[in-house]
This record gives structure tokens, C-alpha cells and sequence, in this order.
């Protein structure tokens, strides 16, 4: 299947928007917008007319060039000068240009002059009055941002992915026993491992849904029905949160999971390009369209998810990648990543034990890892300056790595590795001498302190950290807890390249708390080339179990296995190590 108009436009604008960013000539950003409209508005549809080898019609400011570049996205789907933008401009900074009021060149003097490319950094800025003292802004416009990305950003309470997924669960296994329940599965933001739910949506599949909905609503856990139908119902539960069902035929269980499922921005893209196609998509199924009302007509797809991706000419998309952020694109190019799965893991590669904060001893560690399929697992205790964790000093640590020498001798089905979680002081000097680290085989620098730097001299701190030859992974990079503590200011961007630079892995932290690196960061890591270290950062053996929430987050980042460190072998994993000394 070809290119759309509507692709077209979309990618002519997405053109504009990034060569606004990078200040380009804003006649030729006017071209693209011109084009975007015209080939937006066009009844004619250019893909099938360049297919069939016909000229194209005249069409008012688009001329050689621009028609040219018609002609290779109809053909192959991208434009080589788009790609090249995409890698130019960080993926977060298109996020500001969602905020009211604030377009490309907005955006881009925000960029230049402040170094931000978040909603969260943005509003941080605001808050601390940075934003009045660019031209153009002032007192009035930095309260109006401020207002508006409160109002994105504060919403109804969430829930972190890890608790609502418990809940989930739980329902799943109840729901299962229901009257006539053939199938049962999770949606929404929870199925798309969104890092934290605002709620649960749940869908299940029976021939009578008003009996399962009377079941649902009847939940020992719920603390109030808020509606109960024939096909619908939704109730709180006592923990507060809410949990909405959808009962629909079989024949429509894969449509229902991809509406419920969701985004909305990446239901609009599937519902636009059913219309293209004279086709109605819905929650029971896609549907031929007939007459001038569209009505519904003759069932396409529906049974599966993939019956309905693929009537629309795509493949199936995972969950996690569809937010609207390219993965369209790439499915229609066949350019779809690999994600990772949480079976790729090989080691983690950042672990405590009773040494320092942790509640298990070495062997108990490295037991609960290897019966989670781990082979290899680098112990990496607290440094000295966390003395409410008991961090070791060069003696102690140097003895723990003797028993570590000594474990590796008596066992043979793991291997662990010696290593630190070092904290990086204020001025980037890292806790422990050279003399101390240079032994080890995994120096992990991390901040636990002074969260409130300013930005400049937080990025100064950690990129001063990076420059030390023994460091090998950058632990949590931000800093967040996730409801509890707002991410650090930090120019991600300058990180990542130091990074790249310096050989220094960035870890993505399982731990629910955490959850960071954040999706849009996985996904700069890659495009920079930069490996990212999904590690659990567990402090008792039953926390190894969160790697599969560190493994939903990199999905999201659109991290394949080759872009995780610990994917590797442990042969390759120390070649790794030693090469980047």
C-alpha cells in the first residue's frame, strides 16, 4: 500500500516543524507548510496516480523539488532529509509544540536559550521564573505555560505501572470465572505499559454480557459501582481506583482490544486510514462503508487484532509503541523495531545485599537471579558517602570482592561481578579514589544528593562524573521518583552524547519507583548509539522481578535486544567492560 495524502501532509509538516526548530529559512519552512495544506486538502490521490506512471496535476507553490519529494514518499515512504531531521532534533522537544500557545519557534528559543526538551523541564522553568527573561516571552506568557502544562500535567491521580498491574491481574483471574467469560485481557495505558494508569480498562468476550457485568460489578473489591449494563460497567475499587469493562462478542474481541487499548492519537491515524480505504472502524469490528453516511456495512476484520491491522494494510503493532510517535510510519515501511523481551536479558548488571542496604546476602542474590534464568549479576553495593545505607569504603569493599572471588570458585551455574554504586559528589569527583575503583569490573556513578542544582551545574556534575575512565553505566539518570520526587534538571541531550563520547552505558531502572530512563530517553539513547542497561537495582531478591517493567519501558523507547548491554553474553559483556577502560 502506498502513501496517503494524508502521510504526505503529515510528513510535509513534520518537515516544517523540525526545520522551525533548527532555524532554518523560514521560506522554505513556509513551502512545506504550504505543501502540507495542499496535499492535505487534495481529493486526488497522488500515491495512486504515481503508481500508475501518470503526471501529476499543478498544484498551486509546489514546484520541481517539492513534486519530487511527492514522488519518494509515494514510492518509498520516506524522505531521506526527514530522517536526517528526525536524528537532528531530540524526540521530547516535539512534545513542547503540544503545549497551547507554544509553536515551533517558541519552542525553539525555549530549546536554545534554556536547554529544555520536556513538558516536565519546561514547567520546571516556569516555576522558577526563567522563562519572563527570554525576548518574546515576559511575566504573562511564563504564567499562561505554566497554567497549561499544569493543566496537562496534574490530572486525576495515577497509579504506578507496577500496582496497577496487580490490581489487573487480579480482576483478570476473577473475571475468568464469570458466566459464559470466554476471553478476558487488559487495555488502555496499562496494556500499552504506560509507567503510570489513571485506570484500569478491562475487556472480555461472552455471548451474554449483562451477566458478566452483574459479576464485575459484584467484586469483592469494590468499594462503589459507578454503571452496570448490558455490555459495560465500571466501578472504584477501595484503593480508589477506578476500573471500566467491555463485554463484546467473540467475533469482535480484536477490535474491541485495539479501540480499548489504544492511544486515542493512534486510533484516529487507524480510523483515518480505514476511511481512505471506504471502511468504518469501531469497536466490533471494521466494516465496509456504504452510502453517503458511511453506514456500516459488510464485517472486514475484527476476530484478531492482526485480521484488523492487516485489512488496513500494516502489520501488527505492539502495544507499547502506539502513541502516534512514528510507529505508523514505520510499520508502513516495514521498519517496525525487534523489541526487546524480557527473555533477552542475560544479567543485571546493578544489585545491593545485606554489604550495604540490601536485604539478602550475596548467595541469596545471586540464587534469586539465576532462578530467574540470569547468568551473570554484577553486585554493585553503595559507596561509602551513603552512610544511611551503610556504604562501603575502599576496605570493606575491597573484602567483599574476595567473597565475591570466592563464590565465583564454588558455583558454576552464575557469575557474579564486582562492582559499585558510587555516588557522584557535588563537583563530579566521584566517592571513592581511582585506586579503589580501577579494580572492579562495574563502576555505576550515581546522584543521591543535592537534587535541586541548577540545571547548569547538574549537567556540569554528572557530565564531570562521565569523564572518569572507570565509570561503565550512568545509574538512573534523572533521579525521579515516580509521584514522590520530580525529576532533576538535567540537558539529557548534552548526557547521552557524553555518553556516546565516554562509552558509559545509561541504565534504565526497573524499579517501579523509577522507571527511568523514560521512554523518550531510551529513545534518544538510540538514536545517539548509546547502549542502555536495563538493571533491577534490587535490594531483595524478589525485586529481580521488576526487570519485566524496565523491559516494558525500553519497548516504549523502541529499544531492540542489540541495544541493551545486558543482552549480552557475559564473555562479551566483560569485553565490553575492559575495551572501554
Amino acid at each position: 500500500m502506498g502513501m496517503t495524502n494524508a502521510d504526505i501532509a503529515a510528513a510535509f509538516d513534520q518537515m516544517a516543524d523540525l526545520l522551525d526548530l533548527r532555524n532554518a529559512n523560514p521560506f522554505r519552512v513556509r513551502a512545506y507548510r504550504n505543501a502540507s495544506r495542499v496535499v492535505g486538502g487534495l481529493k486526488i490521490d497522488l500515491a495512486a496516480l504515481i503508481d500508475a506512471d501518470k503526471e501529476l496535476p499543478k498544484l498551486p507553490g509546489i514546484g520541481a523539488d517539492l513534486e519530487e519529494k511527492i514522488r519518494q514518499l509515494a514510492t518509498s515512504g520516506h524522505l531521506p532529509e526527514l530522517d536526517r531531521l528526525r536524528k537532528q532534533v531530540p524526540a521530547g522537544l516535539t512534545d513542547l509544540l503540544r503545549v497551547p500557545g507554544l509553536g515551533p519557534r517558541r519552542v525553539r528559543v525555549l530549546s536554545d536559550a534554556l536547554g529544555l526538551h520536556s513538558q516536565v523541564a519546561l514547567l520546571r522553568a516556569a516555576r522558577d521564573g526563567r522563562i519572563r527573561e527570554l525576548r518574546g516571552f515576559g511575566p504573562a506568557s511564563e504564567e499562561r505555560i505554566a497554567a497549561a502544562l499544569e493543566a496537562q500535567l496534574s490530572k486525576k491521580p495515577r497509579y504506578k505501572l507496577a500496582v496497577a498491574a496487580q490490581y489487573a491481574d487480579a480482576l483478570c483471574t476473577y473475571l475468568a470465572k464469570g458466566p459464559g467469560v470466554i476471553e478476558v485481557a487488559t487495555a488502555g495505558s496499562l496494556r500499552r505499559a504506560r509507567e503510570t494508569v489513571g485506570d484500569i480498562d478491562l475487556l472480555a468476550t461472552a455471548a451474554e454480557g449483562g451477566d458478566v457485568v452483574r459479576y464485575f460489578a459484584a467484586c469483592p473489591d469494590a468499594k462503589r459501582v459507578l454503571a452496570s449494563g448490558a455490555t459495560r460497567g465500571s466501578i472504584v475499587l477501595k484503593s480508589g481506583l477506578q476500573v471500566d469493562l467491555r463485554v463484546v462478542p467473540e467475533e469482535s474481541y480484536g477490535a474491541a482490544l485495539l479501540y480499548f487499548t489504544g492511544s486515542k492519537a493512534h486510533n484516529i491515524r487507524l480510523r483515518n486510514l480505514a476511511l481512505e480505504r471506504n471502511l468504518k472502524l469501531n469497536e466490533y469490528g471494521l466494516f465496509r462503508a456504504r452510502g453517503r453516511g458511511r453506514e456500516v456495512g459488510a464485517v472486514v476484520a475484527g476476530r484478531t487484532e492482526e485480521s484488523v491491522y492487516a485489512a488496513l494494510g500494516l502489520p501488527w503493532i505492539a502495544p507499547e509503541l502506539r502513541e502516534d510517535r512514528g510507529e505508523i510510519e514505520a510499520a508502513r515501511n516495514g521498519e517496525l523495531p525487534a523489541l526487546i523481551e524480557r527473555r533477552a536479558l542475560r544479567g543485571d548488571l546493578h544489585a545491593h545485599t545485606t554489604w550495604s542496604d540490601g536485604s539478602a546476602t550475596i548467595e541469596q542474590m545471586a540464587a534469586g537471579a539465576r532462578a530467574r534464568g540470569l547468568e551473570y549479576l554484577a553486585i554493585s553495593d553503595h559507596s561509602r558517602r551513603r552512610s544511611v545505607a551503610n556504604g562501603l569504603d575502599p576496605e570493606r569493599l575491597a573484602r567483599q570482592c574476595a567473597d565475591i572471588a570466592r563464590f565465583n570458585a564454588r558455583h558454576a551455574d552464575i557469575t557474579l561481578l564486582t562492582g559499585i554504586e558510587c555516588d557522584v559528589l557535588d563537583d563530579g569527583i566521584l566517592d571513592l579514589p581511582d585506586s579503589a575503583l580501577a579494580p572492579l569490573e562495574v563502576v555505576v556513578a550515581a546522584i543521591h544528593s543535592r537534587f535541586n542544582l541548577p540545571r547548569q551545574k547538574q549537567t556540569a556534575r554528572v557530565l564531570a562524573a562521565l569523564d572518569n575512565p572507570h565509570v561503565r553505566i550512568l545509574a538512573h539518570p534523572v533521579g525521579r521518583l515516580i509521584g514522590l520526587r520530580e525529576p532533576y534538571d538535567l540537558d539529557m541531550q548534552a548526557v547521552i552524547r557524553k555518553c556516546k563520547a565516554r562509552a558509559v552505558a545509561l541504565e534504565l531502572s526497573a524499579h517501579p519507583e523509577r522507571l527511568a530512563l523514560q521512554d523518550l530517553y531510551c529513545r534518544m539513547a538510540k538514536d545517539e548509539g548509546v547502549l542502555v542497561a536495563i538493571n533491577s537495582d534490587a535490594h531483595a531478591v524478589h525485586e529481580f522481578d521488576n526487570l519485566v517493567y524496565g523491559v516494558a519501558q525500553a519497548r516504549r523507547g523502541w529499544l531492540e535486544a542489540g541495544h541493551v548491554l545486558n543482552t549480552r553474553s557475559l564473555a562479551q559483556v566483560r569485553t565490553w567492560l575492559r575495551e572501554r577502560r
